[in-house]
């Protein structure tokens, strides 16, 4: 049987917006039934405007109700001192009703991020992530060594055992490179196989 997957993010400048694609890609290739969505902007229209952000994306606003729906979630956040941005924050603080029905009990979870520089708060902001993936009873998947590409050396890259990542600059002008692309579709592949499997098991 093939999974559910929601991959849910916020994006600011597009470069989470674009491992989502990724993720998403990953996911397909292992047979699931993938949906991209993403969680609602808080700053003002002004203030985003001034900012630069990307404010025209394609995947649709999640609603939190859904979200017990899927059968793995594999949210995608950048980093703001290291740790998840307020959007995606705010959104997860509405799960309460879903918490206190173990409605996510037994999910798949998974986390990929993005930072501006390369020991900007990736690890921390996956590994804080995974604590509230924990409250709310889901399984935690991370990227493994088994995807090569967290053993490259020969240029600046994200990727940890916690989760895909990318690097933005501090002009946010650094898109993600392929190996970093490859990664979000690794892990996308690998969280669509272990959640594959949990429904296959009844």
């Amino acid at each position: 049987m093939s999974a559910k997957i929601l991959v849910l993010y916020y994006s600011s400048y597009g470069h989470i917006e674009t491992m989502a694609a990724g993720v998403a890609d990953g996911a397909r290739q292992a047979g699931a039934n993938v949906t991209i969505k993403r969680v609602p902007e808080l700053v003002p229209l002004s203030v985003a405007q001034e900012a630069g952000y990307k404010l025209e994306q394609p995947a649709p606003i999640a609603a939190v109700e859904e979200l017990p729906d899927y059968d793995a979630i594999i949210f995608g956040s950048p980093t703001r001192y290291g740790m998840m941005a307020a959007q995606m924050k705010n959104f997860i603080d509405q799960t309460g009703g879903i918490w206190f029905e173990n409605r996510l009990v037994g999910k798949v979870g998974a986390v990929f991020t993005s930072t501006g520089s390369q020991h900007g708060g990736q690890e921390s902001t996956i590994l804080n992530f995974h604590t509230v993936l924990l409250h709310l009873g889901m399984i935690v998947v991370g990227l493994p060594y088994s995807f090569q590409g967290l053993n490259q050396m020969d240029e600046p890259g994200g990727g940890s055992p916690y989760g895909a990542s990318t690097l933005s600059g501090g002009d946010d002008s650094r898109f993600p490179s392929p190996v970093e692309v490859e990664g979000a579709r690794f892990q996308g592949r690998h969280v669509a196989e272990i959640a594959g499997r949990l429904v296959s098991a009844g």
